[in-house]
């Protein structure tokens, strides 16, 4: 397929694509195109719902302690 300058974006994504299937396989272009995806959400809502207003530091802090065991259970 040969493209003019004013070709409409559906036939210049549709060659793009079948160009990079060619040369780099199905999975690499997949891999490819999913960098520039945009995610569905409010990451920042998401991020304040997990966490609120704990530091780095306190969520290091808690993922340590997590993998602490627990020997309370034993006793």
């Amino acid at each position: 397929m040969t493209l003019t300058p004013n070709a409409p974006l559906i036939d210049v994504n549709e060659k793009a694509l079948r160009l990079l299937v060619e040369e780099m396989g199905i999975v690499n272009t997949a891999r490819f195109i999913h960098q520039f995806t945009m995610g569905a959400g409010d990451s920042v809502a998401e991020k304040e719902r997990l966490y609120g207003t704990m530091s780095v530091a306190d969520i290091a802090a808690a993922i340590r302690a997590s993998r602490q065991p627990d020997t309370d259970v034993l006793s």
